[in-house]
């Protein structure tokens, strides 16, 4: 019986546009998705955007929109690229969407009224407020020295470093993200889900730990049930509660029968997942309830392993609680990373930008079929390195399996009238082992093992091509008398490229769409390709399929503009004074107070300490980020010295690639151009009381 398949990726935070990191994941489930309806599966794929939440109402505040007009324009800039990489996903919803407020607060009320005791608690705490901006403050802008493992600049809610997971309250000498004020506690009712309870703790860990998830993901999980930080820093055994609700002002939903409350929005965010799903349904007429109903109904969600709390403790306990149907399984990914292992980043700058990818023409199916080269069923970083990316493309897609069609093709319309002829005893054995491979394939995509899928899918393409080699159909066309032979040995080519396309289909939709009409052929999927195409069945004209990739391309990806070298002059300092600017030309650089948190030699170079500063800003998902930058000042400073001090930084110069890494920026430091006349570099240091973050005027 056909499968009834519900699957989703992580929700995108609406304060930004797509980086290539969600661009890998939408890819990794697209895949799966297209592979089980190959399989005959009925797959309902969806996706929305996350709405809610204290950056988003401060991000519309500062762009002068209500947060529904920011969400809006935000949604309205996903299209290019779900289309352009051949995404497709069912539906694209919001968790401002009517569904999700409907859903999130009927969730709550069957968790607070649980039949046997409910799971909902209403509590007085302190809670950090922001003097200066006269909010409380979400855990997100609240920054400190984690409870557990002491790591600096940590956040109010979870540890980056050792992921604990805490109560904004926990950290050591907490700071607002905000302001850089240092935060006031004030006394609010809050509403928690009690995960502490046996029911839930019996419950989450025979769930993360039955063998539905990766093991390297279940072994993390598993430490969270057994050491919890408590305010006074002293721990104890079992989950802690979990904060769901957030004071006024905060866009979100409001919690039922508490006015000026709403819900925290990792608790409504993954419903946003059903609401998706009960829009689409409701699209097309079906009933939300009997769908979800189905006994055999699986859920699947494909996320990044920076979420995996929410998504395999609260999430769960969320939907079990409450009465609801369990996800089957949580695929976790890991991140993408470019060239020299720097992690990617739209608010850096750094990276591959996946609508510059598509405005150099650079095919799509490039990116689909190197990623997915790399991909496995692992939690692991994969890197994306430009040289191995052109290699791979122009080596397995072209050399190897476009090849295949391009030398036969043109024979079998030219010589034969398009028609395929019969296949000799060699041909027949070739093609019996790439058919006798559909079941090895159909197992590794199922287990999201696609690197190795591609690798087998490669290996019988060099077996085609060793055919292709040992029959040279070339000559053959050259000799009378070898018409037969020449037509049966481009018939196997042309059916061994139509076997070998199915395999690439989950990977490469848009090509293998071209080849179904250039072969004229139904489209392909496993239970087909067993059949084979008759003699005499009649191909269209080949067309060439696809362009290699040009080093142009990547090099034009991945260029920034090099930094412009001062006019050296022996006058004070022992440079000329530049020429004269006007007020408009010094507004264009944006000079801010930067904290160096960490600083660090740079093995292979004498002059480069790599700092990490706190410029006081957040990433896409609304949280505090830290800026990497190179900086030729080792000959002055040892790293030590320049740990926890402020500095003034220019925060808009173009990220630079170097051989080390991307620079984000650059810090201020003056010098002189004699070193031998006046030896040093002093880098500039604020007086006490700036912040991070401070625009220097």
């Amino acid at each position: 019986m056909p499968r009834q398949l519900f699957v989703t990726t992580a929700l995108p935070y609406a304060n930004g546009n797509f980086h290539i990191g969600h661009i890998m994941e939408y890819i990794q489930a697209d895949i799966w998705v297209r592979h089980q309806r190959m399989l005959g599966n009925a797959v309902d794929f969806v996706c929305a955007d996350d709405t809610h939440g204290a950056p988003i109402m401060i991000a519309a505040e500062k762009a002068g929109v209500t947060p529904q007009r920011f969400v809006a324009d935000i949604a309205a800039g996903r299209k290019p690229y779900l289309d352009g990489f051949h995404i497709g996903f069912d539906n694209w919803h919001s968790t401002d969407g009517p569904e999700n407020h409907e859903l999130a607060r009927q969730i709550y009320r069957d968790l607070r009224d649980n039949k046997d005791g409910s799971l909902i608690e209403s509590r007085t705490i302190a809670q950090f407020f922001d003097p200066d901006k006269g909010m409380f403050l979400p855990d997100r802008f609240i920054k400190g020295e984690c409870p557990k493992c002491h790591a600096k600049d940590q956040y109010g809610d979870n540890c980056e470093n050792c992921g604990a997971v805490y109560a904004p309250t926990d950290l050591i000498k907490p700071y607002s993200a905000l302001s850089g004020a240092q935060p006031e506690l004030r006394n609010s009712v809050h509403f928690f889900f009690k995960l502490s309870d046996p029911r839930c703790v019996e419950f989450l860990q025979r769930w993360t730990q039955d063998g539905k998830l990766q093991p390297e993901v279940a072994n993390k999980i598993k430490e969270w049930f057994t050491v919890r930080s408590n305010p006074d820093g002293s721990t104890s055994e079992g989950l802690g509660d979990w904060d769901i609700s957030r004071d006024a002002p905060y866009f979100g939903i409001e919690i039922p029968d508490a006015p000026g409350k709403y819900f925290y929005v990792w608790l409504d965010a993954p419903i946003g997942y059903l609401a998706s799903l009960k829009n689409l349904l409701d699209k097309r007429g079906q009933d939300y309830e009997n769908y979800m109903a189905n006994p055999g109904l699986e859920q699947y969600h494909f996320i990044g392993k920076d979420i995996v709390t929410f998504h395999t403790l609260f999430w769960p306990a969320t939907l079990h609680f409450s009465g609801r149907k369990t996800p089957d399984n949580v695929f976790v990914h890991g991140f993408l990373t470019v060239n020299n292992g720097e992690k990617m980043s739209k608010s850096r700058g750094t990276g591959l930008d996946p609508l510059k990818y598509l405005s150099l023409g650079m095919n799509p199916e490039w990116l689909r079929y190197y990623l997915a080269a790399k991909l496995s069923a692992r939690n692991e970083d994969i890197d994306f390195n430009a040289d191995d990316f052109m290699a791979r493309v122009n080596s397995d897609l072209i050399g190897k399996y476009i090849n295949i069609a391009s030398r036969a093709a043109g024979f079998i319309t030219k010589r034969f009238e398009g028609r395929l002829g019969e296949v000799t005893e060699d041909g027949a054995a070739l093609l019996h082992l790439l058919r006798g491979e559909v079941g090895t394939i159909e197992q590794l995509y199922e287990a999201r093992e696609y690197a190795k899928a591609l690798r087998e899918t490669m290996q019988l393409a060099d077996k085609v091509n060793a055919y292709v080699d040992a029959n040279k159909p070339w000559d053959l066309a050259k000799k009378p008398g070898q018409e037969a032979r020449l037509q049966d040995v481009c018939t196997v080519c042309i059916k061994a490229f139509r076997i070998l396309t199915c395999y690439l289909k989950p990977v490469l939709p848009a090509l293998a769409t071209q080849v179904e009409t250039f072969l004229n052929i139904e489209p392909l999927n496993y239970a087909n390709i067993v059949q084979p195409l008759k003699a005499g069945h009649v191909i269209g004209s080949y067309q060439h399929l696809m362009q290699r990739v040009d080093i142009k391309q990547l090099e034009a990806l991945f260029e920034a503009p090099e930094p412009v070298a001062a006019p050296e002059a022996a006058l004070p300092g022992g440079e000329a004074i530049a020429p004269t600017i006007g007020i408009d030309d010094f507004a264009k650089i944006d000079l801010r107070i930067a904290k160096i948190v960490d600083c660090q030699a740079v093995a292979g170079s004498t002059k480069l300490l790599q700092l990490t500063l706190d410029v006081g800003e957040t990433d896409d998902a609304g949280q505090p980020r830290l800026r990497n930058v190179f900086s030729g000042i080792a000959s002055s400073y040892e790293p030590a010295q320049l740990v926890g001090k402020l500095t003034v930084m220019v925060a808009n110069l173009a990220p630079r690639k170097m051989k080390f890494g991307v620079s984000e920026g650059m810090v201020l430091a003056a010098s002189h151009t004699d070193e031998k006349a006046q030896p040093g570099i002093y880098v500039l240091e604020p007086f006490a009381g700036a912040q991070p973050g401070m625009r220097v005027h």
